[in-house]
C-alpha cells in the first residue's frame, strides 16, 4: 500500500541514495538528494583524462535479476535504460609460479572441464557445488536479502526450517573450509573463495553462505555496462528526475535536524526528524524541511558527525568493534597499444594469498608484498574508453583500510606508499602475463589512496567498501536501516543491510520503500 506522501531529503547522491529517491519519489512523495560532491554516483564515479574515461568504482556486472526487479518496480527494465553485454571469458586468472593463465567462462559446462583438467573429478565436485550455490542463491533472495528483519516470520517461517540444518552449516563455517573439503588444489580453491573479497571481506572470514557468489560468476556469467558503470548512474538519475526527484550537488549535509518526539506513546524514539542542514560551495548554509530523513552516505559519518551522541544509534564505540572491508589502492592507466594478454577481467593470485589477506585484517597492518590484485580492461569490451590504439586499464590492490597510507595522485604524485604501491602491482602484472614493456607504455597514470575515500566519500577507516561481511556483520547481524533514537531517519548503503554491492545497493533502497510503505513481507516487494 502506498503510504501517505511525506517530505524526504536523501543524504548522499551515490548508488543507494538515487535508487532510495528514485522509489521513494515515484511513490508520490516529495524528495530531494543532497550530495557534497559536484558529481553524482558516490563511489560508481568517473574520471576522464587526453581521451580515456575510467570508472573508479565498482566494475562487476553480477546478479542481473536484482536490477530486472528494481527497473520493474519502476515500470521500466533494465534493456529500457542499459544495454549490457555478457563477457567471455568471465575473467582471466594469473596464478604466480604458474606459467599459464585460466579463462573462466560463462557457463557451467567449460567450467566443469577447466575444473577436471585441474584436478580430476573436480568437475563433478563443482556440479554439485554450484547445485549448493543456486539453492543458497534463491533462499537469500527469498528469505534474507530482501527483508527488515522486523518480523519473527523472517526467521521461523516453514522455509527457513526446511532449510534450517543446511543453514546452519553455511553460517557456522567459513567459506576457506566449505571450499576446501571439496576441493584440493589451490588453484581451485582461489577461484571459489576470492568472490569473498567482493564483499569486503576473505575466504577464512566469510561465512560460507556466501558461495552462492560462484553461482553467479561461474554459471550466471559477468556482464558490462557499454559505456561503463556510469551508466548505470545516469539511469538512476533521469529516473528519479522523472518522478521529481530534486538533486543538489555541491551540497554537504553539516547536520540532521529534529526535535523532541511528540508523539513517544507510540514511539520508542525520543526525537524525530525536522529536515538537514546543508552547506553550499560557496559556504552559505539553508535548511531543508523533511518529515523523513535517508542516510544513503557512509553510515559512520552519518551517525557520528550529523547526530549528537545521544541520538547515535552507530556511535564510535560500537564501530570500534566492528571489522572494515580493506581499503584499496587504486590505479589509472591509458597505456599504448594492444594488450591482449589481458581479459576484460584479470584475476591475480599469489601463491600465500593468506599471508596477504592476514596483511590487511590483522594487527598490525601493513601492505601485502607480493599482493594478490585484480585488474580491468574494458577497452577489450568498449571502444569508447580509450583512443585509438590505446588501452584503459584499471587496477586494484587490497590494502589495510588506514587512511594514514595517504593520497593518490596524477602522474605519480601521489604519496610514497601509494605511489611505490601502485609500482609494484604494475611490475606484477607485466611479469606475470608476460608484457615487459608495460610500464614504458603507460602515457596516463593516476592513483587513489585510502585517504581518498575518506577525504571524496567520508570512508570509514579509508575502506574502500565497508564493513566487512563476516558472520558478526551479515544479514540480521549487519547494521540495521533504522535508527532506534530518531523516528523517521533511515539508512541506505552498502554498510547496512543487505550489504556491500551495486546490487545490494538497489535492494537497501527497496528496503526503505517497505519501510514507509510498512510491508513486512520477506521477498522481493511487487511494483504496484
Amino acid at each position: 500500500m502506498t503510504p501517505r506522501p511525506k517530505r524526504v531529503v536523501v543524504i548522499g547522491g551515490g548508488v543507494a541514495g538515487l535508487a532510495t529517491a528514485a522509489l521513494l519519489a515515484a511513490d508520490g512523495h516529495t524528495v530531494d538528494v543532497v550530495e557534497k560532491n559536484a558529481d553524482l554516483g558516490g563511489r560508481a564515479g568517473s574520471w576522464e583524462h587526453d581521451g580515456f574515461r575510467f570508472d573508479t568504482g565498482p566494475s562487476w556486472w553480477l546478479m542481473p535479476q536484482v536490477f530486472d526487479h528494481f527497473f520493474g518496480l519502476l515500470g521500466t527494465s533494465t534493456d529500457a535504460q542499459i544495454d549490457l553485454v555478457r563477457l567471455d571469458p568471465g575473467y582471466r586468472v594469473f596464478f604466480e609460479d604458474h606459467p599459464d593463465s585460466v579463462d573462466v567462462r560463462g557457463g557451467a559446462e567449460p567450467n566443469r572441464a577447466m575444473f577436471d583438467a585441474f584436478e580430476p573429478g573436480a568437475g563433478a565436485a563443482l556440479r554439485s557445488y554450484l547445485d549448493s550455490a543456486r539453492e543458497a542463491y534463491a533462499i537469500a533472495v527469498e528469505r534474507f536479502l530482501y527483508t527488515n528483519f522486523d518480523r519473527p516470520a523472517a526467521f521461523v517461517s516453514p522455509e527457513v526450517l526446511r532449510h534450517a540444518r543446511t543453514l546452519a552449516v553455511l553460517l557456522g563455517q567459513s567459506l576457506e573450509g566449505f571450499v576446501a573439503a571439496r576441493f584440493t588444489d589451490r588453484r581451485l580453491r582461489q577461484i571459489l573463495g576470492y568472490p569473498a573479497v567482493f564483499l569486503g571481506s576473505s575466504p577464512e572470514r566469510a561465512p560460507a553462505m556466501y558461495h552462492l557468489m560462484s553461482w553467479l560468476d561461474l554459471e550466471d556469467g559477468v556482464r558490462y555496462p557499454d559505456g561503463g558503470f556510469t551508466r548505470l548512474v545516469d539511469a538512476l538519475v533521469r529516473l528519479a528526475e522523472q518522478h521529481g526527484t530534486r538533486l543538489h550537488t555541491s551540497s554537504e549535509t553539516t547536520a540532521i535536524l529534529t526535535r523532541n518526539n511528540h508523539s513517544r506513546r507510540l514511539s520508542r524514539r525520543r526525537s524525530e526528524v525536522t529536515g538537514v542542514r546543508v552547506r553550499t560551495i560557496d559556504g552559505s548554509e539553508r535548511t531543508i524541511d523533511a518529515d523523513v530523513v535517508i542516510g544513503a552516505a557512509d553510515l559512520h559519518h552519518v551517525e557520528t558527525q550529523l547526530l549528537p551522541p545521544a541520538l547515535q544509534t552507530f556511535p564510535q564505540r560500537w564501530w570500534d568493534r566492528r571489522v572494515s572491508g580493506p581499503g584499496a589502492v587504486l590505479v589509472f592507466l591509458g597505456v599504448r597499444g594492444a594488450l591482449p594478454e589481458l581479459a576484460h577481467h584479470s584475476l591475480f593470485f599469489t601463491e600465500d594469498w593468506k599471508s596477504n589477506f592476514d596483511a590487511i585484517f590483522e594487527t598490525p597492518t601493513v601492505i601485502p608484498d607480493p599482493a594478490s590484485l585484480y585488474v580491468c580492461r574494458p577497452s577489450a569490451t568498449d571502444s569508447s574508453v580509450a583512443p585509438e590504439g590505446h588501452e584503459n586499464l584499471f587496477i586494484l590492490v587490497p590494502v589495510p583500510p588506514d587512511p594514514a597510507l595517504g593520497r593518490g595522485g596524477v602522474d605519480g604524485q601521489g604519496d610514497p606508499a601509494i605511489e611505490q604501491t601502485a609500482d609494484r602491482a604494475i611490475e606484477l602484472v607485466a611479469k606475470w602475463a608476460d608484457i615487459p614493456d608495460l610500464a614504458d607504455r603507460v602515457v596516463v597514470r593516476r592513483t587513489t589512496g585510502p585517504g581518498d575515500f575518506v577525504t571524496d566519500l567520508n570512508s570509514w577507516s579509508g575502506g574502500a567498501l565497508g564493513p566487512a561481511h563476516t558472520l558478526r556483520q551479515s544479514a540480521f547481524l549487519r547494521a540495521t536501516n533504522r535508527s532506534r533514537k530518531v523516528q523517521g531517519l533511515f539508512y541506505a548503503g552498502g554498510a547496512t543491510r543487505p550489504g556491500i554491492g551495486l546490487p545490494m545497493c538497489l535492494i537497501s533502497a527497496e528496503l526503505i520503500r517497505k519501510r514507509l510503505r510498512g510491508d513486512h513481507s520477506p521477498g522481493p516487494s511487487s511494483a504496484g
